[in-house]
Formats: structure tokens, sequence, C-alpha cells
């Protein structure tokens, strides 16, 4: 029989070897959670598809990538302002780490209104202090920072770029969503431009579907012979009626963002999304590796892209100036 002093050596090592183990299971249990992003979004999946790679990217450069170090959780309004706030507080009561605010006000208002102290990265059209967001664009101040693409500033040019392809004389539809914050600041510049050229234009609200609708049944009846849409989270999510709706009453539209273009609009000009998604990303990396919001300037775009999509040109017998063309940052065909 062995020695005791055998059986007790045996029995050391065999405590030892599964003390070592499970080395790794306790090292496992005590190493952090990974990190939770909340993405709130008054739009659809659909619509914020290629946003999402430019933030994904943004969060990348700061050194995270989701499913290896960083998790998102999603959060979707579908244009159904009302239901953000209990979507905002759901993402409260998860605990995540950063919310990140997508479709403008009514998300960022949402998520402010959700926490005071969970940090959030918005991305918005309008000025942050005039909507009481932030202190100041420099010094946010507070738990929320982002980028701002000021909207309201943009009705102007896109209202010119559309009577560069009507004649004269045409009357001019707008297309407006009041519930949207920069509603009328983006009416009133449009509505200042148009009569600094004599320019007649008619103004037409619309919150809901049915209001789309009403809207182009006014446009037909009033024999208006361009569009110009307005931002807005709502009429994102009905791109592709709207796009329709104009082609079908052989109206040449211009709307703010160039994925519109590509799915068939005739021309967009607005802020570069994919730049300013870039920058929510990088902004909520950095403060996951430990920045605070109110040090964090508010973005303003640097980048904006006119997009002319030929082919719908050729479709409304459209004969698109060469001057145009050549500005354009982007030619579908």
């Amino acid at each position: 029989m062995p020695g005791v002093g055998h059986m007790r050596r045996r029995e050391f090592i065999t405590l030892l070897g599964g003390a070592a183990a499970a080395w790794p299971l306790t090292a496992r249990a005590q190493q952090p959670a990974m990190p939770v992003i909340g993405y709130l979004s008054a739009r659809t999946p659909e619509t914020d598809l290629p946003l999402l790679a430019a933030l994904r990217r943004g969060l990348n450069e700061t050194g995270y990538v989701e499913g290896k170090n960083v998790a998102i959780e999603f959060r979707w309004g579908r244009g159904q302002y009302d239901r953000l706030a209990a979507l905002a507080e759901d993402l409260v009561r998860r605990q995540v780490a950063v919310i990140v605010t997508g479709g403008g006000e009514p998300s960022a208002l949402a998520a402010k209104a959700a926490t005071a102290t969970i940090p959030v990265v918005v991305n918005l059209g309008d000025d942050p202090v005039r909507s009481g967001l932030v202190a100041s664009l420099n010094r946010p101040g507070g738990n929320i920072t982002g980028v701002t693409s000021l909207l309201g500033a943009l009705g102007p040019k896109q209202f010119g770029l559309l009577r560069e392809l009507i004649p004269q004389g045409v009357l001019i539809a707008m297309l407006v969503d009041p519930s949207v914050p920069w509603a009328e600041s983006i009416t009133m510049s449009t509505q200042a431009a148009a009569r600094s050229v004599g320019q007649e234009i008619v103004v037409l609200g619309a919150s809901g579907q049915r209001d789309i609708d009403t809207a182009f049944a006014t446009i037909v009846q009033r024999r208006a012979g361009a569009l110009l849409v307005t931002s807005s989270p709502f009429f994102f999510t009905r791109a592709d009626y709207l796009i329709a709706l104009a082609a079908r009453h052989a109206l040449p539209t211009v709307y703010w963002r160039r994925e519109i273009a590509d799915a068939g609009g005739l021309m967009s000009y607005g802020s570069s999304t994919a730049e300013m998604y870039g920058q929510m990303g990088i902004y909520a990396g950095k403060i996951l590796n430990g920045a605070k919001p109110a040090d964090l300037p508010v973005m303003q775009p640097t980048k904006f892209e006119l997009v002319i999509n030929l082919i719908t040109a050729k479709a409304l017998g459209l004969e698109v100036p060469p001057m145009l063309l050549a500005r354009a940052d982007e030619v579908i065909e």
C-alpha cells in the first residue's frame, strides 16, 4: 500500500489541478460585462440600414466592434413618434451604457425625457440650443451631445436647385411635416427665398399617411408643377410612397436625403448622413472610453451632397441643365 505521504501528495496534486481548471472560469466571471449601446430611432430598420454601417465604422475607429466588445440594442419608432417615450424608457431600464438616437428631435427629446444620467448621442435636424437639448454647441453641458444638420437652412438651397429644373412661372408645392421642430424655420426661410425672386409657392402640411394623400390631391387641384419635400423622419419611412406619387403625377421633386434619390427620387440635396453617423459612432466610442458628453461639442456637417437621378429625369421628360449636372456630387444613370 502506498504510504500516507504519497497519498497526501496525490491529493494535493489533484486539488491543485482542480483549482487550476477553475481559474479560467473565475477570471471570466470577474470580467466586466460587454457594454451595450441602445439605438433609438423614429424610423425603421430598412431606412436606417446604410446609416448603421457608418455608425459601426465610427465605433470601429475607437476600438469597438459589435459582437466582439460592444453590443447594440435596437428600438424602432417606425414613423410613430408617440411610441418613442416608451422605447426610450425601455432602454433606460435595460441600463445601457450609451443611447444613440436617429430620426432627429423626436427621438432625442424622448431620450432626454427618459434619462438625465445615461450619456446620449443624438442626430438632430435643428438647433439643439433652441430645442433645449444642450446649453451650447461647444459646451453641451449635460448628458447629451451629437451632430446637427441645421435643416432649417436647407430649404432655400433646395428651392433654388428645383427652380433650375423647371420653367419660370410654374407653381412649386412644398411638403412640410409640422410635427418636427425645424418645420417653421425651413418654411419661413424657403418662403422668403421664393418672395425674393417672385416665385409662387404653396406650403402643405403632412404628419400622417392620409395627410400625404390630401396634400397630393391639393397639388393636382392647384396644378403645381414641382415639389419640394422637406426633412422628416416620417417622410423618410414613406419615401417609396412619395416617389411613386411624384412619378404618377409627373412631378419633378427635390428631397433632402441621397438615399431617396438612390431609390428613384429625382434629386436630393443635404448633408452627408454617412459623415454624421460616423461621427456619432466615434462619439459613442469615446464615451465608452470615459469621455463625458458635456465636453464633446455638438458637430455640424462639413459635407453636403447633390445627387441627381437621370433615369427619373428621363422618365419625367426633363432635360437637366449641363451646369447643374456638373455641380452634382453624383449622377445616377
